[in-house]
């Protein structure tokens, strides 16, 4: 074989395997593209399960949110239990009611007025330190050979019962004659022993000028918060 011929099939030999190595190279390139692209979508999928962790992350503050609320929730629950507890408590303050006075309690005097005619005024003032009620009407006895009780004014009876609060006054009217003298069986009393409706406890009071005429139009009236109305 000649020289010249051998350089020809040399250079022909050479340039298919530079040929083969290009389409070799360009194969590996794909290749390698592809897996980069498999890579690219496995990281996304790789982080799709990171991301998850992520959300149940999230979702595990979510829960202690969500715990939080109901904390809140147990909290305001709670709160309502509480007044509702000091709801019974109150309910079973006022059930409590308010008891009658005590006139070992009270300040209880007697004064005289101008108007109406023959009449004087019963003051009672609680010194008891609590709330009470004045039940009904004052039972007087004037003087000690007093048969029965002044008679009371039936008109005059509240529409509710006085209650006094520590410091507060009642108020009673009495009329002790009458103003046209046609009351019978007159007499001078010297003394006044005042009583509450359903006890047998009594205070003695000094009267105006140390003695009162009473006859048998003599009457009391209820307790009444205002002296106004205890002289109508």
């Amino acid at each position: 074989m000649s020289i010249t011929a051998f350089a020809t099939r040399r250079a022909r030999t050479v340039r298919l395997a530079a040929v083969g190595l290009t389409a070799v190279a360009a194969l590996t390139l794909t290749a390698c593209n592809s897996d980069e692209g498999t890579g690219t979508k496995n990281e996304g999928k790789a982080d799709s399960p990171s991301s998850a962790p992520a959300d149940q992350t999230s979702g595990s503050g979510g829960s202690d949110t969500t715990g939080g609320a109901s904390d809140g929730k147990k909290g305001g629950g709670t709160g309502q239990s509480g007044s509702s507890k000091d709801g019974a408590n109150g309910s079973d303050g006022s059930e409590q009611e308010i008891g009658p006075c005590d006139i070992n309690k009270l300040t209880v005097g007697v004064k005289s007025v101008q108007r109406p005619v023959n009449y004087m005024v019963l003051e009672v003032n609680n010194h008891a330190g609590v709330d009470c009620n004045m039940p009904g009407y004052p039972v007087l006895k004037f003087g000690e050979d007093a048969q029965a009780a002044t008679p009371v004014y039936e008109d005059s009876k509240p529409q509710a019962v006085v209650t006094l609060a520590p410091g507060e006054t009642a108020y009673a009217g009495i009329r002790t004659s009458s103003a046209d003298g046609s009351g019978q069986n007159g007499y001078k009393a010297t003394s006044l022993e005042v009583f509450l409706e359903g006890s047998d406890d009594s205070k003695s009071v000094e009267l105006p000028g140390g003695s009162v005429y009473i006859d048998d139009t003599a009457q009391v009236t209820y307790w009444q918060s205002d002296l106004t109305n205890a002289l109508d």
